[in-house]
């Protein structure tokens, strides 16, 4: 770990026996010494009470010219501060990414199992640390700091670059975002075990055969050749809006509620079920029809919620449901879903349109709109929307 160590040296200039000599603080990490494009770069580990000191971000007054990053999305920091004091016994974060502008030291400990790999490098405490990748996480450790720091004596990862200029700096933070991906919120969802809404989706998926086979767990797109109907994602994003309120003191029963659902529904579109049994192809049905698509799911989750929440027994939704199959849900009925699920043909996943789209919906299982979605219907028909 870091530590702080205090060494004499020559003033620059001085000479001769009696040569004045200076007092110079220096940082001390033990390191790992490497090399990417023959230049060397150092890996070390930094207790988070030092990372508001060390690390700094570059002035957010400068112009994007003169700046080696982005600005920062302040939104974004109380989130991740929140998520580590949440889950300060198991949240995980990635290295950060620096560049330090001074002469720094490095001595292997030279013992024949690490070479010269391993050892301590000595940094001026007169040294500028600029973090290239990683200036969200560095603030909201700040920020979680200030509320819990006991936190302080843990640690984080540091890749440190050794400055070369502007130019070299904006060239690190170009490269290291040129390939970053983030990860389709299917397999999030799949592998996210603190959200109770994804452990309900799973759960729901796994419980019912037809789902279980028909749903793309990894990605959140289908392509035309996929032999899945939904996507994890539009699932969890349908069921928020099924259960929103509903029995929120109880897993267990959200789960039956919400399978119990989502079976009634399936047995509103025989499509499904013949797409399970090999006799349609999943790509026809996503492109003749909307009923499978996410902006659907999400709009009978929505219509769901209310079902669930005025029904005064068990199942006493279900008639309402078998309406279904009285709207016309193929693609090209342009007269019910252009400019509702559809714009110009090609279904939309936009705000408005699931609100029109759950209009629609709502209006043929003979449920009243409520105003938002009434005020919206209204403007589309007046050609306003």
């Amino acid at each position: 770990m870091a530590t702080i160590v205090e060494r004499p040296v020559d003033i620059a200039g001085a000479t001769g026996s009696g040569a004045s000599r200076a007092r110079m603080f220096e940082y001390v990490f033990p390191a790992i010494r490497g090399v990417q494009a023959r230049r060397p770069y150092y890996v070390t580990m930094c207790p988070l009470r030092l990372i508001p000191r060390l690390f700094v971000f570059d002035e957010e007054e400068l112009v994007p010219e003169l700046r080696a990053q982005r600005t920062l999305n302040k939104a974004r920091i109380p989130e991740i501060a929140r998520y580590i004091l949440d889950n300060s016994d198991s949240y995980v974060f990635s290295a950060l990414t620096a560049s330090v502008d001074a002469e720094v030291g490095f001595e292997p400990f030279d013992t024949a199992d690490t070479g010269e790999r391993v050892g301590t490098l000595t940094i001026p405490m007169s040294a500028r640390f600029v973090i290239n990748d990683g200036q969200h996480r560095r603030a909201a450790i700040q920020q979680a700091l200030a509320q819990n720091p006991e936190l302080g004596d843990e640690s984080i990862a540091i890749v440190l670059f050794l400055d070369v200029g502007l130019d070299r700096c904006q060239q690190m933070f170009a490269d290291l975002n040129r390939y970053a991906i983030r990860p389709a919120k299917s397999i999030g969802v799949l592998y996210d075990h603190r959200d109770e809404m994804a452990a309900i989706t799973r759960l729901v998926v796994y419980r019912l055969p037809l789902f279980r086979d028909l749903t793309e767990t990894e990605s959140s797109n289908l392509s035309t050749r996929s032999r899945k109907l939904f996507t994890l994602s539009a699932l969890h994003t349908a069921n928020r809006a099924l259960l929103d309120g509903i029995e929120p003191d109880s897993l267990e029963r959200r789960v039956d509620l919400a399978a119990a659902f989502w079976e009634a529904v399936a047995d509103q579109f025989p499509d499904w079920a013949e797409v399970r049994d090999r006799q349609l192809s999943a790509g026809e049905i996503r492109r003749d029809f909307i009923h499978s698509h996410g902006i659907v799911l999400h709009a009978l989750g929505k219509i769901g919620c209310t079902m669930l929440s005025a029904s005064t027994k068990p199942g006493a939704w279900m008639p309402r449901l078998r309406k279904l199959s009285s709207l016309d849900w193929r693609r090209d009925n342009a007269a019910t879903w252009e400019g509702r699920a559809t714009l110009g043909g090609r279904v939309s996943k936009g705000s408005a349109n699931v609100l029109l789209t759950t209009a629609t919906i709502r209006a043929a299982v003979g449920l009243p709109l409520p105003p938002e979605e009434q005020r919206a219907d209204e403007a589309l028909r007046r050609g306003d929307a």
